[in-house]
């Protein structure tokens, strides 16, 4: 048989472009070359598709990409070579790339790609509608408010207190690795934070901080959907929250454990939440929840991350790899998972029979 064809794709123009790159060069180097033939495909800051050979941050110096748009025969073209992938593996985090865009994309060309669709990428994407539609679900979150910014002038900082409290914590709807979030601990500090998060967001999320352990779960499948036991990111000190440089410029941060040490029943708990919180919001093949364990007990989904970093430090391969899960099988594992769901994507008829004359 044939290796299948892997395109991996990273980069992009996000403020996450870095962590991109690590997390593809985890995937291209420990990918499995007996059975997969990997393509490397980086997308510049300024949105430029480009070939490489193999995974670095000089996306530019690779060859141009062209992409056949043909939903029977899609291909991408770079110099003289033309490749029909069998599947995409993006590792594209934040904008353009885990917020539905790209999926999009490959969605209408009918190439498979692991992890989450348009629907699912998109709802998770938006920590507001993740708010909302967890809330209505019955599932346990912080409280919080949202504000555009066409709002701005009318947020006052004495009427959020008394609704969500103090201190609490100010974020860009729409980012990830704790980029535009800060603490807010009085209104000096509050008027800072809305400025930063309006920064990279037209929405921001103000939730309540909940003081307590950061609780993270791995779900991986689809019918129906498996969750490692949760692990425990213990941040030091003198970190006040999981910031950008404690996940991944200071390397004494944070202390992991993983599995979290955690009485059975709660972990139970965690783990049947974060399985309802990955179907609630259409996730597809995999996703890292990220969850509050409060000091009176009680669990908060906080989040859910449908392209979660695969990078030395990430949480998801740790804690699959605790289940005896290696890297390279767990790459895998996920590609096995989305071939085996596009296969009933063609199941579904496009066509529709009717006296409509056109």
């Amino acid at each position: 048989m044939r290796k299948l064809r892997i395109g991996i794709l990273y980069g992009g123009r996000s403020v996450e472009h870095a962590v991109s790159v690590n997390s593809a060069r985890n995937i291209f180097e420990h990918i499995d070359r007996q059975r997969f033939e990997p393509y490397v495909f980086g997308i510049d800051q300024e949105g430029q598709w480009f070939y490489k050979p193999m995974v670095d941050k000089e996306i530019s110096s690779g060859v141009p990409v062209k992409l056949a748009l043909s939903a029977k025969q899609p291909c991408l073209h770079f110099g003289n070579t033309e490749v029909k992938l069998d599947v995409v593996f993006s590792l594209m985090h934040g904008t353009d790339g885990e917020d539905g865009s790209i999926q999009g994309l490959l969605q209408a060309m009918n190439i498979a790609s692991v992890g989450s669709g348009v629907l699912g990428s998109a709802l998770s994407m938006n920590k507001i509608i993740t708010k909302h539609l967890l809330k209505q679900a019955g599932l346990p979150v912080g409280k919080f408010m949202s504000f555009h910014k066409t709002e701005r002038e009318s947020i006052n900082f004495p009427s959020i207190v008394e609704a969500i409290g103090l201190p609490f914590m100010c974020k860009s709807a729409s980012l990830g690795s704790s980029v535009g979030i800060s603490k807010v601990k009085d209104e000096a500090s509050f008027h800072n934070a809305v400025q930063d998060s309006f920064q990279y967001d037209d929405e921001i999320l103000l939730e309540s901080f909940i003081e307590g352990r950061e609780i993270e779960c791995a779900i991986m499948g689809n019918t129906p959907p498996l969750a490692s036991l949760p692990g425990e990111i213990i941040i030091h000190e003198k970190h006040e929250f999981y910031t950008f440089d404690a996940k991944y410029v200071d390397p004494d941060a944070v202390k992991i454990d993983v599995p979290a040490q955690i009485n059975n029943s709660t972990s139970e708990e965690i783990r049947t939440l974060s399985v309802k919180a990955f179907q609630v919001l259409r996730c597809l093949d995999y996703s890292r929840v990220d969850l509050f364990l409060s000091k009176d007990g009680k669990v908060y989904i906080n989040e859910i991350n449908t392209i979660p970093g695969f990078t030395n430090s990430s949480m998801f391969p740790m804690m699959w790899k605790e289940r005896g899960i290696s890297f390279t099988d767990l790459i895998s594992k996920l590609i096995d998972t989305c071939m085996e769901r596009h296969k009933g994507v063609d199941v579904v008829s496009r066509s529709f029979d009717s006296g409509l004359k056109y």
